[in-house]
């Protein structure tokens, strides 16, 4: 870590804090809820765990908690200390065998922004509004910084002055809010949080973030997974897609129209299709010929015509209409196997196990809060602790005693 910081070091100056010691008193801060930061310095100052954790002894003074506010406003969000962390953790897990990586669970859960629905105005007036809100200011440069040819991605009509990068949305019947999504990827066996990415509070989000955790953890331990479990907002034929690609087993079911789910007449699966003539056989043997492409939809349509649906004994179970319409998806094949994987009883196993590991942040209320607050888009893309410059607000601590390394504890993790 003191490695990998060394350039953020002056050689001159006031010394700085150790960043050991930063980290590891944010990190108590990250697992026990606790947002505030003064309140953070002042419970480290009666609990002898947290001293003995944090290397700190009895005579050795806290850093003051502004010291924390200034380096999260400014350093931290330009450096990926924590990300780093995370990833050398999760491949210790995985070399001593505390992680398998066969099978694993993705899921996403709406954090709660820290901005109210009120401080939503038209997303065309933030210009306006960044003449007096810092945070829009920032917002629309790195906007600028991070866009500047690039096509432009839809965005919602109105934003939050508190906070523009959070999304306006809703999940599992609960109340609108301002939020984000914190997406996980679990290894089912041992509960192991393998993978972390907050993305915009959108469905169509939850798959990009589920593939980047897949490729990423891939990369660690060298080998794809076998299975993936995931609920419902996941079983779309991309996602379905990408996986099928990856010799990936999915257990989650498709994503299909309610029309679909609730439709009293024959599914795709009774008809077959002759790629050589590219149309599909109906259950009664009449042919259904291509009639075009849906790019909004992402499917094609096959129809047959009156002079064949019209005196078939099976019409009333295939179609209400004069002829019958088949859309298929262009990743029907990954869909029609998710489906049946959904009637296996390694499907239902799967399901058990990601149902035991649970989401990770929608346990407390509290936790909620503190992920808010570390979930924003610029602390995503910091998430670290750097040392102080040698600035009046930085106070001068003794240096953390080295750990003693030995055979033992070569494996031991944080």
């Amino acid at each position: 870590m003191r490695r990998q910081l060394k350039d953020s070091y002056s050689e001159t100056g006031r010394p700085s804090i150790d960043p050991e010691l930063l980290l590891r008193i944010l990190l108590i801060g990250y697992l026990y809820g606790i947002s505030s930061e003064r309140k953070l310095a002042e419970e480290l100052r009666m609990h002898l765990a947290w001293r003995w954790f944090t290397g700190l002894g009895f005579d050795q003074e806290i850093p003051r908690h502004s010291t924390f506010s200034k380096n999260r406003h400014g350093r931290f969000q330009e450096s990926k200390l924590f990300e780093q962390l995370f990833e050398q953790i999760v491949r210790q897990c995985v070399e001593v065998g505390l992680v398998e990586g066969k099978h694993l669970s993705v899921d996403g859960s709406l954090v709660e922004a820290n901005a109210a629905k009120a401080s939503r105005i038209p997303r065309e007036q933030l210009v306006e509004a960044a003449q007096v809100h810092r945070t829009v200011r920032q917002y629309l440069r790195e906007v600028e910084e991070q866009n500047p040819v690039e096509e432009p991605v839809h965005e919602q009509d109105q934003a939050s002055t508190t906070d523009p990068d959070s999304t306006y949305a809703t999940k599992d019947s609960t109340p609108a809010r301002l939020g984000y999504y914190d997406n996980y990827l679990v290894d089912n066996d041992s509960c192991v949080i393998v993978g972390v990415q907050a993305t915009a509070a959108r469905m169509s989000q939850e798959t990009v973030a589920a593939q980047d955790m897949l490729t990423r953890f891939t990369v660690w331990q060298g080998r794809e997974p076998e299975s993936v479990a995931a609920d419902t907002t996941y079983g779309n034929g991309e996602f379905l897609q990408r996986l099928a690609d990856r010799n990936i087993t999915p257990y989650m079911r498709t994503r299909d129209s309610i029309h679909r789910k609730r439709s009293p007449f024959f599914g795709p699966e009774r008809f077959t299709y002759e790629p050589e003539q590219d149309r599909y056989i109906c259950p009664a043997g009449q042919p259904l010929n291509y009639g075009g492409r849906s790019h909004r939809n992402h499917a094609w349509t096959y129809i047959g015509t009156r002079k064949r649906c019209g005196p078939c004994p099976l019409r009333p179970q295939c179609t209400s209409a004069a002829f019958r319409c088949l859309v298929i998806h262009q990743h029907e094949p990954a869909r029609q196997r998710a489906r049946e994987l959904a009637n296996t009883p390694e499907f239902a196993k799967a399901q058990r196990q990601r149902k035991k590991s649970g989401s990770p942040v929608s346990r407390t209320e509290e936790s909620d809060r503190t992920a808010a607050r570390a979930l924003t888009t610029h602390e995503i893309r910091s998430g670290a602790v750097l040392p102080g410059s040698g600035g009046a607000e930085h106070q001068a601590i003794g240096s953390l005693p080295k750990p003693t390394a030995s055979p033992a504890d070569s494996h031991h993790l944080i």
